[in-house]
């Protein structure tokens, strides 16, 4: 306990704080923490919305660049776009976090975990991203022990039809297109976007390694998504969503390997979902069904180059395939039953059947003088499916207290996890300052990998049991009105502390010599984030965040690259109109990793590295309708290893034009 105390008692002394009276207006609503539409400051979690603008001001690439501003979240990028990129939310695992795609649930059933990387998802046809932090599973089923990603994609809205067009070029020998259209037309709405990018890259061998040849990873994609609405009446609209993704991109093998241009990827991706959203009986009733598929395809081929003194070679393939299956439903109840006592007062309940199906072929061969020459070729087939059945409730309580709860019933392979979630917001307009707390539970069902792999040193564990977890969290916001401005300071602190139980872990050896998994760890967590963004001037905006995040566990794995200290910091600056300058610093406190030396040689486990990356980015407004920018990455050409033997791309610098028409 006494690593816990200070921490939490700072937390509560600081909710003790009082500030003068006045009203802001509330911030805009997210639909990700209690599936329907909610004010940011009535949801008992941590809550970030990342909306189109704040894409187009990060300079980011993919997805997880520009998740790296979002406070609670670790990014471990392994290589530059295209490579494996891992996010740890809360100090949990990789596979912990689940991301859905406009509510369907899109990690890869194929990794090793059902991990998502988040390196290889570019932005262009993403409206907004909402993350929550925290245990979700009484929403969301299986994954979601360290929160939820939900990418809600570009849609046609009401006014004059859009065309927005986007080129830009720059070093190194980079071109970014993209374009969408999007409007509506009589009882029609619709949204189409085209990407396609192609970036000679940098080699993110660390330029330590005696093995350092500067030969890059390049990038390239092809994206593009129809989103349609048809609304036959009012209140009902059926929909249809296509996207279809084709990434190629170099792949830097890891310490000690042959730095050359012979290891490529190539990702396939698609994705389909039909619905149907009514809203009944004068809104007291509304119901929305999905059926969404998605095929995902990886390939990784390495071919043999005769410098490699290991001979390696390998073509190795994995396909997943997911179906998808909701009805969602929410009842106003205040409609039916008026209370002057409870308002906002809602029951949602729904069913959710998800399945996935697998096949991963491996061809890989390996030869040292130092060990016995290695070559494997395996294929492997599985499945698994989970029918959940959800509820839950919100209600106001006197205008101030806020409260929700859901409950989940999953039956996934041969287990039924039961979760739940409760939570409460007390709103305190006199000090202006909101009161958030939640607790729940969550879990991670074993991935098909883990239950039926087999290879030529592991085999699966059909018996293995879902992870288990359960956390808590308390917080406060306050809003501090200063120099004629009601919002001049909005700042917050959330402490959160969770418990995860029956951590898989591989490498369990059997009596012939090969290695399986099993239920044998534990980890706690505990850490807070902190908040604050300033508007001191009408032309600027300041923002920071810091997290702590303790991680103990019996498991190495469960604490490795879990940084115990990060920051951000940007500002948005307006100093003429049409001018927007966002200058962005990024600080990554050193972790526990896996160590390597100058010669890729394997040191075991140490502390790693820690780093500060810079970005900034600039637009301006030519006209109302064409706005030039200049994007800057790692903008002091930072030779950070965010994973040890990775080191992060070198500075990036693209210039470009939009049309807005």
């Amino acid at each position: 306990m006494r690593g816990k105390t200070p921490l939490l008692v700072t937390l509560l002394l600081a909710t003790s704080t009082a500030f003068a009276q006045t009203t802001i207006n509330l911030p805009e609503s997210v639909v990700t923490a209690t599936r329907e539409p909610t004010p940011v400051t009535n949801i008992p979690a941590g809550v970030t919305v990342i909306d189109r603008e704040a894409i187009r001001s990060s300079g980011a690439v993919t997805l997880g660049d520009v998740l790296t501003i979002v406070p609670g979240l670790h990014v471990s990028p392994t290589g530059g776009p295209g490579g494996q990129s891992s996010v740890f939310m809360r100090g949990t695992s990789a596979g912990h976090v689940l991301v859905l795609r406009d509510g369907m649930p899109v990690n890869d059933a194929s990794d090793a975990t059902g991990a998502f990387n988040f390196g290889i998802v570019t932005l262009s046809d993403i409206e907004r991203i909402e993350i929550v932090r925290g245990p979700m599973a009484a929403l969301y089923g299986s994954g979601a022990i360290g929160g939820v990603i939900n990418l809600i994609s570009r849609r046609g809205a009401e006014g004059a039809p859009r065309l927005e067009m986007d080129l830009s070029g720059g070093y190194p020998a980079s071109i970014v297109g993209a374009a969408s259209a999007s409007g509506v037309m009589g009882p029609m709405d619709y949204a189409l976007t085209l990407e396609s990018q192609s970036r000679r890259g940098f080699d993110t061998t660390p330029q330590r390694f005696s093995t350092y040849t500067s030969t890059p990873q390049g990038f390239r994609d092809r994206i593009a998504t129809v989103n349609l609405g048809y609304t036959p009446v009012e209140g009902t609209r059926l929909s249809l969503f296509l996207r279809g993704a084709e990434t190629n991109f170099g792949i830097t093998d890891g310490p000690g390997a042959l730095d050359a241009a012979n290891f490529e990827g190539t990702t396939t991706s698609l994705l389909g979902r039909i619905g149907v959203t009514s809203h009944l009986f004068d809104g007291v009733y509304e119901t929305n069904l999905f059926l969404g598929h998605g095929q995902d395809d990886r390939r990784y081929v390495q071919n043999f180059n005769s410098a490699d003194p290991n001979a390696s070679t390998g073509d190795n393939r994995y396909h997943a395939y997911r179906t998808d299956l909701q009805w969602n439903n929410i009842v106003h109840l205040n409609n039916v039953f008026p209370s002057g006592l409870f308002s906002k007062s809602d029951l949602s309940i729904g069913l959710q059947r998800t399945e996935d199906t697998i096949h991963i072929r491996t061809n890989d061969v390996f030869f040292n003088p130092y060990y016995p020459p290695f070559a494997e070729a395996a294929s492997n087939r599985a499945g698994m499916r989970d029918s959940a059945i959800y509820a839950g409730f919100t209600t106001t309580l006197f205008q101030r207290l806020i409260l929700t709860g859901q409950m989940r019933q999953d039956w996934v392979g041969p287990n039924s996890p039961t979760t739940w979630r409760l939570g409460s917001v007390l709103r305190v307009p006199e000090i202006l300052t909101s009161f958030k707390a939640a607790y729940g539970t969550s879990f991670r069902a074993a991935s098909l990998y883990q239950r039926f792999g087999a290879d030529a040193f592991n085999v699966g564990n059909p018996s293995l049991k879902p992870e288990s977890a359960e956390g808590w969290e308390l917080g406060f916001t306050s809003t501090i009105p200063a120099l004629g401005r009601p919002d001049a300071v909005v700042a917050g602190v959330t402490y959160f502390n969770q418990h995860i139980r029956d951590f898989i872990v591989g490498d369990v050896f059997l009596p012939n010599g090969l290695s399986t998994y099993e239920n044998v760890d534990y980890a706690h967590i505990e850490g807070a984030e902190f908040e604050v963004t300033l508007h001191p001037a009408a032309f600027l905006s300041l923002r920071a965040s810091y997290t702590y995040t303790n991680v103990t566990s019996n498991n190495v794995d469960a604490v490795l690259r879990r940084p115990k200290n990060a920051f951000e910091v940007n500002a948005t600056i307006m100093p003429v109109p049409g001018l927007r300058i966002v200058p962005v610093l990024v600080y990554t406190g050193s972790a526990l990793d896996i160590l390597y030396d100058n010669s890729g040689n394997f040191l075991g486990q140490g502390v790693g590295q820690h780093g500060l990356i810079a970005n900034l980015t600039t637009s301006y407004d030519l006209t109302p309708q064409v706005q030039l920018h200049l994007d800057a990455t790692n903008l002091f050409n930072s030779r950070f290893e965010p994973v040890n033997g990775y080191q992060m791309p070198g500075t990036t610098i693209l210039a470009g034009v939009r049309l807005h028409m």
